[in-house]
């Protein structure tokens, strides 16, 4: 076995190995070759070599999504870094952990002209939950640095940062650890939850709950504390494809259900507590009724963070979800009431009219989901692609045994084919991602990768640009909208796929994609790629129509 002779690469390499940071996704590059040369040559690791420095944090940020734990990010110096940010950004918003270990020149060769060189300390300052400067001849002061950085990304779930610099030479080695730097534990704090009864007698009394989950884990919520909401008769559930939570009291589909409505239904609807859990919240129309019809109190769980989303949040229980319910449901009384009652029948009606407008629908996007939802096999990891494909798979009931994940921290279209295999790679499940085309286009360097299992799949729906702006009100009616909103385009990802080596499949009708679909899962030795061509201007009207239909 052969080490970095570097005393501070030792250093790093052994507190991630005491910090069990086992997933190493090393960028190339000549001044992080003594981190390359630790991590590489200890079997305990398991390294990823991604040149793309942008593809490979969103690579790494799949693996931590799918894993729950850090993963590492190792690259050289100068503009290397900076292809982070867009995952480090979506990690800090969505509660990921990740660990950055930038390589950098000393710093007397910092702003002094010297090739690939930039100012790399504290360069995520506003996205970060813990940055440091390292120092080759600080050793205490590293090692301290270095576990707090490592406890952060654990204990905090977010991205960390460290910056490290080497002098020449870089590439010598030795047989045995020169440095042995001390592991220090983290201190834990044991959540205590404070006095609730005030807030429980206010639940207790309101007739009119709503209870609005955003992006969540799935299996992390308890279902019997899912049970007692769901059969309270004061209570409705909204949740999203994202939330991982079902129960056929819940309201999934929260655009079906409110789109339609009047003034008289707002008020309806209008609840007198809002409890909400999870991360961001897709639907941009629950988040407009509950700005425009506020309740007298919006509650938020989550150990770390509130947003205030409806511009009206009175209180922030900083717990765990489960912990939280635990206590609050010790003095929960359900109330009489027919708020949920009157909410199912409308609901039970939107499906309705959701099915027979299906059955009426030109090939469009609209259909073109419907279709592919129908399809996907039990137990599988679905990806979804920002933004049109995670707004489309709003509107369906999705397979229950689905878990279901998007990069919605920041809602970005950048990374979300690296994710999507970044996720495949450390799933046991069949990994499945469903993405529009600007998207797959803007991170078509996602399939410059040799870690995609055979089994993954990729469903590009290409419609010849960006769509979702087409839906937006008035952007049609612009100056230049199809260059500089929509981006028209006659791109196929055909070629991309004989360039990397993924099976390429094409469909242009709904004859063809069900025809396509009987075999497409079936894994064979090659990842699959399905290119669905879907007509560019229908695509709002059929959309638009569906809304006003049911």
């Amino acid at each position: 076995m052969k080490l970095p002779k570097n005393p501070l690469a030792q250093t790093v390499v052994q507190l991630c190995k005491a910090k069990a940071i086992k997933h190493i996704i090393i960028s190339p590059g000549s001044r992080n070759a003594p981190l390359t040369v630790g991590f590489t040559n200890q079997s305990y690791f398991k390294c990823y070599s991604i040149v793309d420095e942008r593809c490979a944090a969103f690579f790494a940020l799949g693996i931590a999504q799918q894993l729950q734990e850090p993963v590492a990010l190792v690259c050289t110096s100068g503009s290397a870094l900076l292809n982070y940010y867009p995952a480090i950004a979506e990690a800090f918003y969505s509660n990921i952990p990740l660990v950055v270990l930038s390589a950098d020149r000393p710093k007397h060769l910092v702003d002094i002209g010297d090739g690939q060189t930039i100012n790399q300390d504290a360069v995520f300052a506003n996205h970060i939950l813990f940055s440091a400067n390292l120092n080759e001849d600080e050793q205490q002061a590293n090692e301290d640095a270095i576990n707090k950085a490592l406890d952060s990304a654990i204990n905090n779930a977010g991205p960390v940062h460290l910056n490290i610099p080497f002098s020449e030479p870089l590439y010598d080695r030795i047989d045995a650890f020169s440095v042995f730097p001390k592991p220090v534990e983290a201190t834990t704090t044991v959540e205590t939850i404070e006095d609730l009864s005030d807030y429980c007698s206010l639940w207790n009394n309101a007739k009119r709950k709503l209870v609005l989950v955003g992006v969540n884990t799935p299996n992390t919520i308890e279902q019997k504390y899912l049970e007692l909401l769901a059969t309270d008769e004061s209570v409705i559930v909204f949740t999203e494809t994202i939330s991982n939570l079902h129960h056929n009291n819940f309201f999934p589909s929260i655009d079906k259900i409110i789109a339609p409505l009047n003034q008289d239904d707002f008020k309806q609807l209008q609840p007198e507590i809002v409890l909400t859990f999870g991360g961001m919240v897709v639907s941009k129309k629950i988040k407009a009724f509950l700005r425009d019809y506020q309740p007298k109190h919006h509650w938020h769980i989550d150990a770390k963070k509130a947003n205030d989303t409806f511009f009206c949040l009175s209180k922030h229980f900083k717990y765990s979800v489960n912990h939280f319910f635990e206590s609050f449901f010790k003095n929960y009384q359900s109330l009489q009431s027919n708020y949920q009652s009157y909410w199912q029948e409308i609901k039970q009606t939107r499906a309705e009219r959701h099915k027979t407008y299906l059955n009426t629908l030109p090939y469009s996007d609209l259909k073109v989901f419907n279709s592919i939802l129908e399809t996907v096999p039990d137990d599988c990891i679905l990806q979804l692609g920002n933004s049109s494909a995670v707004r489309y798979s709003q509107l369906f009931d999705v397979n229950k045994t689905l878990k279901v994940f998007c990069n919605r921290g920041t809602s970005g279209i950048d990374g979300s084919t690296s994710t999507a295999i970044g996720a495949a790679t450390v799933s046991k499940s069949q990994t499945v991602f469903i993405t529009g085309d600007l998207s797959f286009f803007y991170d078509s360097n996602a399939l410059w990768n040799n870690y995609m299992p055979n089994s993954f799949r990729i469903i590009v729906i290409n419609n010849g640009g960006g769509g979702i702006f087409r839906i937006l009100p008035g952007h049609k009616n612009t100056d230049n909208f199809d260059t500089y909103f929509e981006t028209k385009h006659q791109l196929s990802a055909k070629q991309l796929c004989e360039m990397y080596g993924l099976e390429y499949i094409m469909a242009k009708n709904q004859e063809e994609i069900q025809s396509e679909m009987s075999s497409f899962y079936i894994v064979t030795s090659q990842p699959k790629l399905l290119e669905i061509f879907t007509p560019r201007e229908v695509n709002d009207e059929v959309l638009l129509n569906y809304f006003k239909n049911i």
